[in-house]
């Protein structure tokens, strides 16, 4: 299981110099808050957490009304232990949300859609072991 994971996590690191690269290409880009986003979870998805947050934190400079980012930065801090903070970015995260994703397992996984079985498995292993952390509750 775990070296399907690291196989999963390779193709992450893939994505990132191609995110990278839009950017570079585009550094005015009105949505470049999404492709900061999506370089900070590709690093969180490899528990990669301290480039997650760096990543994440300029997402949400960028844009501080995607809800996503929040909830990003929520189960990345907590997974480096800052319990407070990640209060913070999940109560932001619920808070933006205009469908109630945030406010448990059951529904963000019934609204949300994580991918394949392994995509989903490094999911498990580190966005939602973060966001239980960080006080998600299942039901």
């Amino acid at each position: 299981m775990r070296q399907r994971l690291r196989s999963i996590a390779i193709g992450c690191a893939q994505l990132i110099p191609l995110v990278e690269r839009a950017i570079r290409l585009s550094p005015r880009d009105p949505f470049i808050g999404v492709w900061y986003f999506r370089i900070g979870l590709a690093h969180l998805l490899q528990s990669r957490i301290q480039d997650a947050i760096v990543w994440l934190d300029k997402a949400r400079s960028a844009n501080p009304e995607l809800p996503y980012v929040h909830s990003g930065l929520a189960s990345a801090y907590a997974l480096r232990g800052e319990t407070e903070q990640s209060a913070i970015e999940l109560a932001e995260a619920r808070r933006l949300s205009f469908d109630g994703r945030y406010s448990s397992f059951a529904c963000l996984k019934a609204i949300a859609y994580f991918g394949v079985p392994k995509i989903r498995a490094l999911y498990e292993a580190t966005y939602f072991a973060g966001l239980r952390k960080a006080g998600m509750p299942e039901e």
